[in-house]
């Protein structure tokens, strides 16, 4: 793992941004032609869109800071190009003679190798194209032998959390720990003590709740020792760190390409095939089946066992480029880069009155990607993300964030509760676009409503908060929006 110590002067995160640098109003800017610029972080890894404005409420607009890259990361530009360039060929896959056909079964098939090095794969590990995490953990799920006993912490993502009722697994929830040591003396006493039988651990790299690291490598070590498997669920890992499944001595990794700059609805279950290969196809269809006959049906060996259907070509030629594009980069500076910019966020955050940053393990223990969620006392999580949109032209996240028991069990021991009584909290998420300027306006805004709430009044249209006067336009994208 690369050190967490910050290359960058952390800037004044409290410094007042009071007042915004309007931009002159403009006319919706067609797709292909938003700007291409680079990350200053991160030369040669373009993002499509970057620097693109957005409106405010009263008029002007400003540079848009997304600071939600823990839901969903914009592509990366040259992952972009590539999939533009593949449509001009795309045909069908596996099945075809047609020379399109065989640049797209090239294509896909050869996407397989980057997606594996990416993840640090063994030779002999499978590569199973999914539409994201979610369903990567529902074919898991799907392939458990027999008699086969879970082990997940209830701080899980429901991605990683929920799969494992509908299998015919024993299911084994343990509480959120204290630290990274609780953690796995928690999983060791629960695999320990669990019924005889096939049995797997399931953990997460990263919180997606709060960015803070799980102690994986150790994790792994005592699953085996205690004759068990470990599943890693790396979606808000891979984006961030670099790993290697063999180094880490997990058995499974669950990637999603739209947390990976690559948001064309391509994922990746990698791992051991014995169990894969024994379970029947996670889908029945095409692609999957080796002969039909009026008498008997056989399937494919993995991974086309599990990826019946045509395939969705784009998505696993985006995956494999970004994990391409982002191997490639200096991820040990990338990761110190994130570190300054990410102690900059909790810091000014930590630093407004009224308002909570909210973490699992003690701050001595921890070590984060740049992930913060955070509570304003007496503010709506749901108007104050509308606000930091309407009024600052800043992206986050507001909800439980797809973890409800670890969001319930954070604000409940720091004693927050939203006014509206949602257990809600807020998410500030640092990718490849962020910038400090986006970081400080962030903070600066969050001071600003903390101290004497929302400029504008909000009222809920389409079940969420809005400005009772917004006069933005969402643009036309689409051939068939009017």
């Amino acid at each position: 793992m690369p050190t967490e110590t910050a290359l960058l002067d952390r800037p004044d995160a409290t410094s007042a941004l009071r007042t915004h640098r309007l931009i002159d109003p403009l006319a919706v800017v067609p797709i292909a032609r938003l700007p291409r610029v680079g990350h200053p972080h991160a030369p040669g890894l373009e993002i499509a869109g970057a620097g693109a404005t957005v409106p405010l409420t009263g008029g002007g607009r400003i540079e848009y800071a997304n600071l939600d890259h823990g839901a969903s990361a914009p592509a990366l530009r040259e992952v972009s190009d590539t999939v533009e360039r593949l449509l001009q060929t795309y045909a069908s896959v596996h099945r075809g003679a047609g020379w399109h056909s065989q640049i797209s079964t090239s294509l896909y098939e050869g996407a397989r190798g980057p997606i594996r090095s990416f993840v640090g794969g063994r030779a002999d590990d499978a590569v199973v194209f999914t539409q994201h995490t979610t369903d990567a953990f529902g074919l898991l799920a799907h392939c458990l032998p027999a008699r086969t006993t879970v082990v997940v912490f209830e701080t899980e993502h429901h991605a990683a959390l929920l799969p494992w009722e509908r299998s015919a697994a024993r299911v084994l929830r343990l509480p959120a720990p204290a630290s990274p040591a609780a953690a796995i003396a928690a999983a060791d006493e629960a695999l320990r003590t669990r019924p005889a039988g096939p049995a797997l651990l399931v953990v997460t790299g990263a919180s997606n709740v709060t960015g803070e690291l799980w102690p994986v490598a150790r994790l792994a070590a005592v699953a085996r020792a205690r004759g068990a498997r470990i599943a890693l669920d790396a979606a808000q890992l891979a984006p961030h760190r670099a790993f290697s499944i063999d180094e880490l001595g997990v058995d499974y990794v669950a990637i999603s390409g739209h947390k990976l700059y690559a948001p064309f609805g391509a994922g990746a279950l990698i791992g051991r095939t014995d169990w894969l290969q024994a379970a029947p196809p996670y889908r029945l269809g095409g692609g999957a089946t080796a002969t039909v006959t009026d008498d008997e049906v056989t399937f494919k060996p993995v991974p086309e066992r599990h990826e019946a259907g045509s395939p969705n070509v784009p998505g696993a030629v985006a995956l494999a480029t970004a994990c391409h594009l982002i191997a490639g980069a200096d991820r040990d500076r990338l990761a110190c880069l994130e570190a300054g910019l990410t102690e900059a966020l909790q810091q000014g955050l930590a630093d407004i009155p009224g308002v909570t940053v909210h973490r699992l393990f003690a701050a001595a223990d921890a070590q984060t990607i740049g992930v913060v969620t955070f509570t304003i006392a007496g503010q709506s999580s749901a108007e104050v993300a509308a606000a930091l949109s309407a009024e600052h032209g800043i992206g986050v996240r507001d909800g439980a964030f797809c973890a409800q028991p670890l969001v319930r069990r954070l604000l409940g021991a720091a004693g927050c509760s939203s006014p509206d009584g949602s257990g809600h909290a807020l998410r500030a998420s640092i990718g490849l676009g962020t910038t400090t300027e986006h970081v400080n306006r962030l903070v600066a805004a969050v001071s600003d409503i903390a101290s004497r709430g929302p400029r504008l009044r909000y009222t809920t249209a389409s079940g969420r908060p809005a400005p009772v006067a917004d006069d933005r336009e969402l643009p036309r994208i689409a051939a068939w929006q009017s």
